[in-house]
């Protein structure tokens, strides 16, 4: 067995299908195939239930995927150290990371660690807090950004910013008219709202509007911050969304009033699994971001 046959079937582990496995690896299909089948002949054992429209892993095949990551992990950790003892601190780190003021954080916090760190890559893939736990937990990434609320079973996490929610509204609103920069919660009752796409997000705001003894009205889920904006400028509705998000939009063209009664805040967090092994690199990184938070 070798390190590219883990890899080869690390990649069909996690696309489920033989032809996305192969573009992903840029290797033909049927080398692909022949190669798993030599895995599995050399195992003696079968690592996936194929049927022509269904795959998944067979027990065997998920312990396998199991130590098969470890296995890679201790590779390339192994490069990374004896790299290191002659250039400095090595490896990539893998982010993900939500919309909302996540990026800018994560910008600073590279800008500053690459000063003392000049070597280490870097890999950003950018989704929705329950998209980004799932690949936490699947080991597809060693830090991540996401937002409350979530579930943090099996996640070590740390505090990093919180911003106000406010209300976008297209300029010819009659919301948009009334004198000041706040609006009470209340007062977007009556409308059509546009809000991410969370589930739990919805719950939350619902809460929101309970105190006041309402109930959101809500039009359009939505998945990225440019649709809410094109979506609210159309005037479909209004977007609640987190402040961060009129740093992205012309002002000229909306209305951006805070949230008040009650005043919410959207908390950002920093997470990983506290019960998978952190690349050395991550490691220095989440212990340059505590640091760097404190002061």
């Amino acid at each position: 067995m070798e390190l590219r046959h883990i890899r080869y079937f690390l990649a069909v582990a996690e696309e489920m299908n033989f032809t996305r496995a192969a573009e992903k690896l840029c290797i033909a299909q049927p080398p692909l195939s022949r190669q798993i089948q030599d895995l599995e002949n050399e195992l003696g054992t079968k690592l996936f239930i194929r049927s022509p429209h269904h795959m998944e892993l067979t027990e065997a095949g998920e312990l396998f995927r199991q130590y098969g990551t470890r296995i890679l992990e201790l590779s390339e950790r192994s490069v990374e150290d004896i790299r290191e003892m002659d250039q400095g601190l090595q490896g990539t780190i893998y982010f993900s990371n939500v919309e909302g003021h996540a990026p800018a954080l994560l910008a600073g916090w590279i800008a500053q660690f690459r000063t003392q760190y000049p070597h280490v890559k870097y890999n950003l893939w950018n989704g929705n807090t329950d998209d980004i736990i799932a690949r936490i937990k699947k080991g597809l990434c060693d830090l991540a950004v996401i937002m409350t609320p979530f579930d943090a079973e099996g996640l070590g996490t740390f505090d990093v910013y919180e911003e106000p929610w406010v209300a976008i509204l297209p300029t010819d609103h009659p919301l948009a008219r009334k004198k000041g920069d706040s609006i009470e919660l209340k007062e977007l009752a009556p409308y059509d709202l546009l809000i991410p796409s969370r589930h739990s997000r919805l719950h939350e705001i619902e809460e929101w509007f309970a105190v006041s003894g309402t109930k959101p009205k809500v039009r359009c889920y939505i998945a990225n911050t440019l649709s809410a904006y094109e979506l609210t400028r159309q005037g479909i509705g209004i977007a609640i969304y987190p402040a961060s998000a009129s740093d992205i939009i012309a002002r000229e063209s909306l209305c951006i009033k805070a949230i008040t009664n009650p005043s919410v805040m959207a908390r950002y967090v920093l997470a990983w699994n506290k019960e998978r092994a952190m690349p050395k690199a991550a490691m220095e990184f989440l212990q340059y971001v505590k640091t760097s938070s404190k002061g």
